[in-house]
């Protein structure tokens, strides 16, 4: 076994999303204030920065404005379209009626943001960080944590390279670089396989409630420019969910620049028919008349999809533990009214940075960061989270229609200052499936081509790719429950929740049926980590480079 070599940082990051690169410019800047030189690198998995990057989105510029107050005249991206129009829409089978803005709290109304690409920021913000001096690595997969004889956290491996399916060595094989620091950031996104395994060493979740998720699902689409008003957002609730009892959800469609609109559904992953499927629900949306005329005349031109943390201010984990920290949606910090956690997620990494900073100039390294969960406590995302921690729990309890009335009551009474004298909680997801005899399964009509399409052509716009001689990395604990325990139970699935056709069960009609897992298919969307009613289904990070190449997400 070829010996690993090592490089010493002062800090490293593990995701270069907006969490791990704010952390990073952050943390140049108040070296350079304090006076010290700082060594960090970020690791990003993607071939390059913004290839796993995927949200609507609507952006709070809070943070932005925080860390480079220059940025809307700087060359950044998501200056080019500030929103302008800010709609919400009840829909049924065939009609839609419009929200009041009245009704809305101020928080829930847009004032002052933009919506554009989170890739596209984040290919920016590595930019401002490279110019600070900070090393990025796009391409390397933090494979394996580190520990110090004592148990902290002494950094992070990258995986091999060139390893073939069934673990022998290719002749291209390379083995993984150890990547040693005083800190370590851990900025994966949501239900990063690294995040989860320091959750479970050093219990970050003892006093919080399970994290719960939902499944987002874009597209990008060419629209008739007639039709295109830059900066207009919409955002719909209702149907199709409102036909299947026990879920929860809703659409986006937000008018971009270059005459684009991004438009997805989220289906929150508590849902309880396990014949529910959340891409054929987006598909489904699209065709809804209010939807249709909009993109009629246009063209899809990309497709991806990824996991959301919904838990909010319950589910925080325990923040800090012996040589690193968890940041950004690793910790779970989206606003799930707002539909909005880029602004939280970045600033979360520059409260890490700045605890780190101080530590590292006072001599410390590896020791419990203190200070990051701290000045959380004491921040603007405490509160901003806290207002709304019961709107998730109200709406899967009474529905989107009599729950969202619930919740808006408790959001205007919070964010006038009226503390609601109590907190729901949250159960996990994979708990809620009902067995498949209980419930009938919604009606999903075959693709036409035009407005709602199949997931193998979606999966092909994502420009996923895996080298395919590579250990799968959707592993199993045990290969017989799929067959064995999921079929029988929830008809498993699998086949279903996936947004990119990964899982199969084949040979059912001849009474032999097997489990297949097409992996060079997933788009690391980890629901089927989440979801899976068995918890059998293991997501760990496939050779570096691999899974989606979003150009424009």
């Amino acid at each position: 076994m070829s010996e690993r070599e090592s490089m010493p940082y002062d800090v490293v990051i593990v995701g270069g999303g907006p969490a791990g690169l704010s952390a990073a410019i952050r943390l140049k800047q108040v070296a350079a204030e304090t006076g010290i030189e700082l060594a960090v690198c970020v690791l990003e998995k993607g071939s390059e920065i913004g290839a796993h990057i995927l949200s609507g989105a609507v952006i709070d510029p809070r943070s932005l404005d925080e860390l480079l107050p220059e940025w809307r005249t700087s060359g950044c991206p998501l200056a080019e379209t500030p929103v302008t129009e800010n709609h919400h829409w009840w829909l049924t089978k065939r009609g839609k009626r419009e929200i009041p803005h009245f009704l809305m709290p101020g928080f829930l109304q847009n004032k002052g943001t933009y919506t554009g690409s989170l890739g596209n920021l984040c290919r920016w913000l590595a930019e401002q960080a490279e110019a600070l001096g900070v090393e990025i690595f796009p391409g390397f997969a933090a494979a394996e944590v580190l520990f110090n004889e004592d148990g902290s956290v002494k950094g992070v491996a990258t995986g091999d390279m060139g390893v073939a399916r069934d673990g022998t060595h290719k002749p291209d094989y390379q083995p993984g670089l150890e990547l040693h620091a005083k800190y370590t950031f851990f900025a994966e996104g949501v239900r990063g396989h690294l995040s989860k395994q320091l959750q479970r060493q050093f219990s970050l979740r003892e006093n919080c409630d399970p994290q719960v998720y939902g499944i987002g699902i874009k597209e990008l689409w060419d629209i008739d420019p007639a039709k295109h008003v830059p900066g207009r957002v919409i955002h719909s609730s209702g149907w199709p969910l409102s036909e299947t009892t026990g879920s929860n959800g809703g659409g986006f469609l937000y008018h971009q620049a270059n005459g684009q609109v991004a438009l997805g559904f989220v289906t929150w992953l508590g849902y309880t028919n396990p014949h529910l499927s959340p891409f054929h629900e987006m598909q489904r949306w699209k065709t809804h008349p209010a939807i249709a005329e909009i993109l009629q005349g246009g063209k899809r031109v990309s497709y991806g999809a990824r996991a959301i943390s919904d838990g909010g201010w319950q589910s925080v984990p325990k923040l800090a533990f012996p040589g690193g920290v968890l940041i950004g949606c690793s910790a779970g910090f989206l606003n799930v009214p707002r539909i909005k956690g880029t602004h939280t997620a970045m600033k979360s990494g520059m409260l890490a940075a700045e605890a780190a900073v101080a530590a590292i100039a006072s001599q410390r390294q590896h020791d419990e960061l203190r200070a990051y969960p701290e000045a959380y406590q004491a921040s603007w995302i405490e509160k901003e989270l806290r207002i709304v921690r019961n709107v998730v729990p109200l709406m899967k309890r009474f529905g989107d229609f009599w729950g969202a009335g619930l919740a808006l009551a408790t959001m205007w009474l919070e964010n006038l200052g009226v503390r609601v004298p109590f907190t729901l909680h949250h159960h996990p997801d994979h708990e809620g499936l009902w067995r498949k005899d209980l419930v009938k399964p919604p009606v999903y009509p075959k693709p036409d081509g035009v407005l709602s399409f199949d997931r193998l052509s979606s999966v092909f716009l994502s420009n996923t790719n895996h080298e395919e001689d590579q250990p799968v990395h959707l592993t199993l604990h045990d290969p017989s429950v799929p067959v064995r325990v999921n079929l029988p139970q929830y008809d498993e699935p699998a086949q279903r929740y996936c947004p990119a056709g990964v899982y199969e069960v084949v040979g059912a009609e001849a009474g032999e049926p097997r489990f297949v897992i097409n992996a060079q298919n997933c788009v690391h969307c980890k629901t089927c980590d989440i979801k899976d009613p068995s918890q059998n289904i293991n997501w760990v990070v496939p050779e570096g480079g691999g899974g989606p190449n979003y150009p424009n997400m």
